[in-house]
């Protein structure tokens, strides 16, 4: 499971020109499901995000979580992440999850942050959609399951 974390100030998600999601400050979270993942990997990640202390505190250090600030977080997936764009020139995505398997980890993801007490907004899992946000330092981290 990869992941691609952005601090933001804000972010909405649009499907056919129409406001779906948003938040204010907080976290964007890119998420991409591969082939073999399971709920153990969906933890890890969660763990590591929610925990990491990449917002601001009073000194303009990064000391404070989403914990620590109450953070909004927008998750939407993006099977894309497993794109493999070794040979040729048209990417690959037979390292990505099927669809019905994913979008269960997906939601599982999800239903998990919302329990440890975040405001979590989505995007609509297989569509196409506009993600607009202000990536606030810019702060962006990619975290790996497999590497946490």
């Amino acid at each position: 499971m990869i992941v691609v974390i952005q601090r933001c100030s804000e972010a909405t998600v649009l499907i056919k020109n129409k406001v779906f999601s948003k938040i204010d400050n907080g976290l964007m979270i890119l998420l991409g499901i591969k082939k073999g993942d399971q709920i153990n990997d969906a933890d890890k990640i969660i763990d590591k995000v929610i925990n990491m202390r990449i917002f601001n505190d009073r000194n303009n250090k990064m000391n404070l979580s989403a914990i620590d600030i109450e953070s909004d977080i927008m998750v939407v997936s993006q099977f894309t992440l497993y794109g493999n764009i070794k040979k040729g020139r048209r990417p690959s995505f037979i390292d990505a999850e099927n669809p019905d398997i994913a979008e269960k980890l997906y939601n599982y993801f999800i239903d998990k942050i919302k329990a440890k007490g975040f405001f979590v907004r989505t995007g609509k899992f297989g569509q196409t959609m506009s993600v607009d946000f202000i990536n606030d330092g810019p702060v962006t981290f990619i975290l790996d399951s497999k590497d946490i």
